[in-house]
């Protein structure tokens, strides 16, 4: 591919700008910057958040910042991490507020590796973008802004944006050339704006709520836990925090309110003075206050998220949401996940440039459903509070049966969505419902617990060369790539599916070699992830015993090859007690004869195919990729 630099006309043509350093920001500009592409990153303030703004880190986004290779240096900060969520309210006939209920913030029934929510402020967490980004020649220029661009691909097809910078004094100004530009400037976006695409607020009702962080000394004995708190005095929520300090949200004001003024605003005094009458009998002083800001919220989301699929928007600017659900950094991570890894199909030369038509489709249908859910979860909280024994069924997961009342079922439908499992895209050319209109008797095998659009399910193997255990989920990083597990069921059953697999891989039309490397040949022994491809990384799970599977016996050599990426799915697993091959049953694949499941880059499951004797596994995996691929695949025609 060359250096980035390389492959442009001149030093002011670049793959994409980007506005706006916050979370969604510097995800894409992390992720394009492993890839190799040139990048201009701004943002107008002089220095990343100091203090404040997000701070909650969701299970799912833990797992994604370990693929990274960023989740430690997160950790090293020492967040703090809330696994339960204590509800506070008034007592029957009584004064003051007593604790009505708590549950797990990510109940047991969530297969989660990490079943808590992780806060550190996001000051901290854009630092460990901010290093990586560095180590890949990418600074951010600050403090600039942008004051105009163009687009027009029938003038330059190649770099279509024209982008106009400024320094925020106005002492300097540049002009730049780019294939993309992208809005990650919040909700007051210039570039929405500019393009003239409107926001609709999806809740007539809007709020002003007060944010304090500071360190407190208090006799309120849930102080470290995460906290929704109702009184006759109001409502407040307690979010603990790193350092000591404690997050407070206090309502202000409600659209509701006879007297509502959008623009009402408190002092840090008001609001202390507040939370003192919400938290009676209990007492609180603050030994300080670290950020206070009063905001307006209303649910909004944008009309569009791109008009041309060259100049994109994602994060803030796109949706907005109350701070309660914790998910507005969570959801620009998958907005920009989502974009750069199919930016990098289309540059690459690996997809065809209607891919990214799928990006606006797939993130706004999420925006669409957590602003639903935040609405409904909303109502349901400050309508009544939940009786104990309903927050027991809820956390516990309905026993076989047994009826669930609509608060239970809109508790474990807003935990699965809030930890980021329960994110899921609609049937589209990536993910290929039983519903596809490629119908073949190995597609969509009957009883997979597997559905394309949600995430890959998680799974614990050992890893045939070094027995080591390790999460299947885990084992190919975020490279742009991928993944295909092809869960081999017994070695003696699958023997010829496996040599029929390889041998139609190997052929020169499959979505395989289509897209060899040039330079294969010359790929380190070490390479474990790309020795083929750069665009498919290969993971092959037995189910037998790890001393048992020989390698260059079991396995064609192409599929020998990532010798890295060979498994045994022999560690046994609490949600699938009695199976003797854990992995091939949570997917809810044959544990003798397997099946095939493509990932998307973005952990995502594109498609499951049986695995099969002769050619119909790759021909259906040939159909799959033709449908977004820039060449033309095997007999793929045959079966649309």
């Amino acid at each position: 591919m060359g250096t980035p630099a390389e492959r442009h006309p001149s030093p002011s043509h670049y793959d994409i700008v980007i506005v706006g350093a916050g979370p969604v920001g510097l995800m894409l500009s992390t992720c394009l910057a492993r890839w190799g592409y040139k990048i201009k990153h701004i943002d107008n303030r002089a220095e990343p958040t100091p203090t404040g703004r997000a701070d909650g880190i969701q299970p799912r986004s833990l797992d994604l910042l370990r693929n990274m290779g960023l989740k430690s240096a997160i950790m090293a900060h020492k967040p703090a991490r809330v696994y339960e969520v204590a509800f506070w309210d008034p007592p029957k006939g009584g004064k003051g507020i007593v604790r009505t209920g708590t549950w797990a913030s990510c109940p047991s029934f969530i297969d989660a590796r990490y079943p808590f929510t992780t806060l550190l402020h996001q000051g901290l967490i854009e630092r460990v973008f901010i290093g990586d980004l560095e180590k890949n020649g990418v600074k951010i220029q600050r403090p600039w802004t942008i004051k105009g661009f163009t687009s027009n691909e029938k003038d330059d097809p190649e770099y279509p944006v024209t982008v106009h910078l400024e320094h925020v004094d106005g002492t300097a100004k540049e002009t730049v050339k780019a294939k993309y530009l992208f809005g990650g400037e919040g909700a007051k976006s210039f570039i929405r704006d500019q393009l003239k695409i409107g926001i609709k607020h999806k809740d007539p009702i809007a709020y002003v709520w007060g944010v304090m962080d500071g360190v407190v000394k208090t006799d309120f004995p849930d102080i470290k836990m995460k906290c929704t708190i109702h009184s006759e005095h109001g409502s407040i929520m307690v979010i603990p925090r790193e350092n000591n300090m404690v997050r407070l949200y206090i309502q202000l004001a409600s659209s509701t309110d006879p007297d509502f003024n959008p623009r009402k605003t408190a002092s840090a005094e008001e609001v202390q003075a507040s939370a003192k009458r919400i938290l009676q009998p209990y007492s609180i002083e603050w030994e300080r206050v670290e950020w206070y800001s009063v905001y307006p919220i209303g649910q909004g989301i944008a009309d569009k998220y791109t008009l041309d699929h060259r100049v994109f928007l994602g994060g803030d600017a796109c949706h907005t949401h109350s701070p309660k659900a914790g998910q507005g950094m969570n959801t620009a991570f998958l907005d920009a996940l989502n974009l750069a890894w199919k930016i990098h199909a289309v540059e690459a030369g690996f997809a065809n440039r209607s891919l990214l038509e799928t990006y606006e489709p797939e993130r706004k249908d999420v925006a669409e459903a957590l602003l639903a859910f935040d609405n409904k979860y909303a109502k349901l909280f400050s309508e009544r509070p939940p009786a104990a024994n309903e927050v027991a069924a809820a956390s516990a997961g309905a026993k076989a049966g047994q009826e669930e009342n609509e608060f239970i079922r809109t508790f474990k439908e807003s935990c699965e969505f809030t930890s980021g499992y329960g994110v899921f895209y609609k049937p589209n050319a990536l993910n290929w419902s039983p519903s596809h209109p490629a119908q073949s008797r190995v597609v969509h095998p009957k009883g997979t617990k597997l559905v394309p659009g949600r995430l890959f399910i998680n799974a614990d193997v050992t890893r045939v060369v070094d027995a080591n255990v390790v999460h299947l989920e885990q084992e190919v990083p975020l490279n742009g790539a991928f993944r295909i597990f092809v869960f081999a069921g017994k070695p003696s059953v699958t023997a010829q599916a496996l040599r029929d697999l390889a041998a139609n891989m190997a052929k020169k039309n499959s979505f395989y070699t289509a897209y060899a490397r040039p330079d294969a040949d010359r790929v380190s022994h070490h390479e474990r992830h790309s020795p083929h491809s750069h665009f498919f990384t290969l993971c092959t799970v037995f189910a037998a015993p790890h001393p048992s599977v020989e390698i260059a016996r079991d396995l064609p050599p192409l599929l020998a090859r990532y010798r890295d990426h060979v498994y045994a799915d022999d560690r046994w697993d609490r949600r699938v007690p009695d199976a003797a091959a854990c992995a091939h049953a949570k997917m809810g694949l044959d544990q003798d004869r397997g099946g095939v499941v493509v990932v998307r880059p973005d952990g995502y499951v594109g498609i499951v195919v049986a695995l099969a004797e002769g050619s119909a596994t790759v021909d259906a995996l040939n159909a799959y990729f033709g449908a977004f691929c820039s060449r033309k695949l095997g007999e793929a025609q045959a079966m649309l």
